[in-house]
């Protein structure tokens, strides 16, 4: 009867009372609280409900079972394991929703999914250290153990575990997180952050689909974090006909030049570029730089459109004439 009203009383009463307090604190924005609340009630309601087994047991014998040290041990493990399995589920939630942790001052994630791993790791490893300890099992030859083999399995694992040591300093410089849109200097990886795990970074591609890529390959790699860019530059040739006359190509240079510092969505905090920068034997190259001050990528190629129907039409009324040097090269060949 004992265990059959604390089932009743922590599957009914108990659920029923953590679900409303959890949304109590969901509706005065406390969030991460209510989250805590929801993945520690199943571990709490177990909890108690271990404990009212305990005690129905010793009710039932007569004697409590707590005298009896191995017993003990058990309960006090059971409690543990609870504990530190409502932790888990919690970071466990956040690793695999990175919904905005934030801290009360400041609204800033202050932990990304790839700590919360870290944190998991470390949590069962304390659990397990703390459950040895209560059955005062002999830590010293384990751990012994544990780091002979750590370094015989160091030197043939040694691209992995320099993956992983990539991962944790990627975890403390926090070059990206997810959701950035990030580049290789070479430009052979570009997409955006889905995970980032010990080994391995999952990144989102156009072409590629999911790609997974080695920490240690990034950690030495120059990373461009394009979703922190505050502006964009957008940078054009033309290469125009060296049968063209000098005033000619200074006027569609100027005209363009204007023509960019009219439009609405261009940075007039920065230069503005049209001048001819390359000299060859068939033809000159003209470059068209400047910047737009946002980051979205539809705004930019939204700007860039523009000023290259401008541009065509400038050329248009001023007769110039371009080149295409990849078809030069080839006719020379």
């Amino acid at each position: 009867m004992i265990i059959l009203l604390g089932w009743i009383l922590q599957h009914y009463v108990l659920k029923y009372v953590i679900t409303k307090v959890a949304k109590f604190f969901e509706k005065r924005s406390k969030v991460v609280t209510a989250r805590i609340l929801e993945h520690f009630s199943r571990e709490t309601r177990h909890a108690i409900f271990t404990g009212i087994i305990f005690f129905a047991l010793s009710w039932l014998i007569g004697v409590s079972l707590f005298t009896n040290s191995s017993v003990r041990n058990f309960f006090y493990s059971l409690m543990v394991f609870y504990a530190f399995k409502g932790a888990y589920d919690v970071l466990t939630y956040y690793a695999n929703h990175p919904d905005p942790l934030f801290l009360k001052e400041k609204k800033i994630p202050f932990l990304t999914p790839f700590s919360l791993r870290i944190m998991k790791a470390f949590l069962a490893l304390i659990a397990v250290a703390i459950i040895a300890g209560l059955w005062r099992f002999n830590l010293n030859g384990f751990l012994t153990g544990i780091g002979l083999t750590g370094v015989a399995l160091a030197f043939g694992i040694r691209d992995t575990s320099s993956h992983i040591f990539g991962g944790l300093s990627m975890g403390f410089d926090k070059p990206f997180q997810v959701g950035d849109f990030i580049s290789t200097e070479d430009g052979k990886i570009e997409g955006t952050i889905t995970d980032i795990n010990l080994r391995s970074t999952l990144i989102s591609t156009a072409d590629k689909g999911i790609v997974y890529v080695p920490n240690a390959y990034l950690m030495n790699k120059p990373i461009y974090n394009l979703s922190k860019r505050e502006k964009r530059k957008i940078e054009t040739f033309l290469y125009i006909s060296t049968n063209q006359d000098e005033e000619s190509i200074r006027n569609i240079c100027s005209e363009i030049n204007k023509q960019i510092l009219l439009h609405p969505k261009v940075s007039k905090e920065e230069f503005v570029l049209v001048y001819i920068d390359e000299f060859h034997a068939d033809y000159y190259r003209m470059l068209i730089s400047f910047y737009i001050p946002t980051n979205n990528i539809h705004e930019k190629y939204a700007v860039q459109q523009d000023i290259i129907f401008g541009t065509k039409q400038i050329l248009d009324e001023g007769a110039i004439q371009l080149i295409d040097p990849n078809a030069l090269k080839i006719n020379n060949s």
